[in-house]
């Protein structure tokens, strides 16, 4: 059995922009909660804004906070009334926990709690609003943590986060077995989606994008890549397609101007997911007039409610490889530099995993 220390490592946010590396106690946990042993937690693109401050108030609402939510790792201690896990079991982690009484969380959607915030209801969201796993030990609900075999290691498991989430986007819309799908944004959601795309049954998938990451979506998988820096991505797609338009677009970058081009990319009747956070600060005017006569469907997609699983065994069944994403490992003393390779995508970065334990 792992013996539990009294006191861990932890990456803790002491104020915006402030942050350092402490000792602080091993959390407890409570009803219905397990004590796990982080072995893996991924850099996601939301971490370095928490980190700067931007969202104080918000993400966090308090300080000292410690953030990070893509992780894995080993149950070690099991709260009262946890009988689906066992100590020992190897498993990874989603973000949302919905209070399971309003009316979103009683048909599925979680991720969409009517009481979000509220940790009094049973809410959490760890990472954003609750502490989370840049840690050695974290405390988690025993039903947002999803059981891994063997044969993923902790650093993949710690991605089945991201391939989740790149999956519901997906799902929200469907893939046309056959059809053309663009992805626009190349990072981390969007290079996954490419890949659960064309699992899924599209035979082109063409990827917008720029630079480094541009380049690297080609190398893994893409069918085609457009540079909108060089090019109008819609006139190339429309070319592409035979002025027919794709079957499904999926926004994963969240950046201005990206939702009106993926409308006027998207063939009559097709649909439109929108996976990428963009800021507060992005309003777009949309042709209106075009999404009602071509009968488009647009969806926005938040988190990964009940897909953690299903991402999980498609990286068992070697479905879905994520392996390849993974370009830099760091341990937690070395956080600083991991946050900077990952923020300043130094050295081709992609996924950047932190191992707070012993290596693997």
């Amino acid at each position: 059995m792992t013996q539990i220390p009294k006191v861990m490592k932890a990456i803790v946010l002491t104020g915006p922009g402030e942050h350092e590396l402490r000792e602080v106690p091993v959390p407890q946990p409570r009803a219905y909660e397990v004590l796990s042993k982080v072995r893996a937690v991924a850099i996601c693109g939301s971490d370095p804004e928490i980190f700067q401050g931007g969202l104080a108030g918000i993400w966090p609402p308090y300080y000292p906070f410690i953030a990070g939510h893509e992780w894995a790792g080993e149950v070690v201690a099991l709260g009262e009334g946890v009988t689906n896990l066992n100590i020992g079991d190897r498993v990874a982690g989603e973000p949302h926990k919905g209070c399971g009484f309003c009316e979103n969380c009683k048909a599925g959607r979680y991720t969409l709690c009517m009481n979000y915030g509220n940790s009094q209801s049973g809410h959490r969201h760890y990472g954003f609003v609750n502490d989370g796993a840049y840690a050695q030990y974290a405390v988690h609900s025993a039903n947002t943590v999803t059981k891994i075999p063997d044969t993923v290691s902790f650093a993949e498991g710690s991605l089945g986060d991201t391939a989740a989430v790149s999956l519901h986007g997906l799902e929200l819309t469907g893939i046309t077995p056959g059809g053309t799908a663009v992805i626009i944004g190349p990072g981390p959601i969007g290079l996954l989606a490419m890949r659960l795309a064309k699992a899924m049954g599209a035979a082109k998938v063409i990827m917008v994008g720029r630079r480094s990451r541009l380049e690297a979506s080609q190398r893994l998988g893409a069918d085609m890549v457009v540079d909108f820096e060089k090019v109008n991505p819609v006139e190339v797609v429309r070319e592409i397609t035979q002025g027919r338009g794709a079957d499904e677009v999926f926004e994963c970058s969240g950046a201005a101007g990206t939702l009106t081009q993926s409308i006027l990319m998207v063939k009559k009747g097709g649909k439109i997911s929108l996976l990428g956070v963009p800021g507060a600060e992005v309003q777009e005017p949309v042709p209106f007039k075009q999404i009602v006569h071509d009968e488009i469907m647009i969806t926005g997609s938040r988190a990964d409610p009940n897909t953690m699983w299903r991402a999980i065994e498609m990286i068992a069944a070697g479905k879905l490889n994520v392996q390849d994403l993974i370009t830099h490992k760091f341990s937690l003393d070395s956080y600083q530099e991991a946050l900077d390779v990952f923020i300043n995508r130094k050295d081709g970065a992609v996924k950047v995993i932190i191992e707070p334990n012993e290596r693997e």
